[in-house]
């Protein structure tokens, strides 16, 4: 077998999430080669080499993949992925973004955000917002498959010397093009990279009460994330929300302060290894899954919080 993992970057810097998915590829076995597709990513491609258990690394360097316009990477992928057994990547906005195009040219069925390998054809995955576990056997020839990180621990960032070639394929499209992005800038760390998350539902009861979050954050180097309720009250930006529609967290600490504990919410992040819950009702559901639960007035609790720390 042969596997083809997708780096996940920034044209600078590989992303922790590839490293992940590399494990899971490590649990699938056979030869794996890491596919860096940017402009100006050599970097990039220099990182991935070092990380344990990788073969080759294909670097596809050209502007056409700057971007990582899915049509461009979609179809890079499908042409690249026909000499694998298997193709991987984290199931992130850019995986899930360009894999099912790559599924899709490839005529296979994409399976996604898988959370554990049974074998090199069965995996398992979450479904009903984690509900339930599906365990899911492929026949397809080319298995395409996106891993949800957090459910995998990463492999060594440093150990590895894998040799490192260049694609020459170039595939560009006429249907879309970049035009442009604005980017949330934040001294605090990456939801999804964060060791520490401490997030606000609607018992914030409104923006300016998340300054009480960020205090406590700025204390801990925690990243401040929020439920989906916050969000579409307008509390917050559609980036900081935690949940099956948001972003996927498992931190070693996560925090949930007036936060009910909506089903869509604990498929965020229920594989956190601690969770506190702070509600004022005893009933929440949050407390269902939290290690530690606090029954009071968040707006009594963080600035004391605040203080202590």
């Amino acid at each position: 077998m042969s596997i083809l993992v997708i780096a996940e970057h920034d044209n600078k810097e590989l992303s922790p999430a590839t490293l992940k998915t590399l494990a899971a590829a490590q649990a699938i076995g056979g030869d794996i080669d890491v596919l860096v597709a940017g402009e100006g990513c050599q970097a990039v491609a220099e990182a991935a080499a070092k990380a344990a258990g990788v073969s080759k690394v294909r670097v596809a360097d050209n502007a056409a993949y700057g971007h990582f316009l899915a049509e461009n990477l979609g179809s890079l992928v499908a042409e690249l992925g026909k000499a694998y057994s298997h193709i991987l990547a984290a199931a992130t906005t850019t995986g899930k973004n360009f894999m099912p195009r790559t599924a899709a040219l490839l005529d296979v069925a994409q399976i996604s955000d898988i959370i554990a390998v049974e074998s090199a054809d069965t995996f398992k995955r979450p479904i009903y917002a984690g509900n339930a576990i599906a365990t899911v056997q492929s026949e397809d020839a080319i298995k395409v498959i996106t891993v949800r990180a957090t459910a995998f621990d990463a492999v060594a960032a440093d150990g590895g010397n894998a040799s490192i070639e260049a694609v020459e394929q170039v595939i560009s499209n006429d249907v879309a093009a970049f035009v442009g992005e604005e980017l949330a800038q934040s001294e605090r760390p990456d939801l999804t990279a964060a060791r520490v998350v401490i997030s606000g539902g609607r018992g914030m009861q409104n923006g300016e009460n998340f300054q009480l979050l960020e205090k406590v954050a700025d204390k801990l180097g925690a990243a401040v994330g929020a439920s989906r309720a916050a969000v579409d009250a307008g509390f917050v930006p559609n980036d900081m929300q935690v949940g099956q529609t948001g972003k996927i967290v498992a931190p070693e600490l996560y925090i949930a302060v007036g936060i009910s504990g909506a089903i869509q919410h604990l498929a965020g992040m229920k594989d956190s290894k601690v969770i506190v819950a702070i509600n004022k009702d005893e009933e929440a559901p949050i407390f269902q899954v939290a290690d530690y639960g606090l029954v009071a007035d968040l707006f009594d609790v963080l600035p004391e919080l605040e203080q202590q720390l």
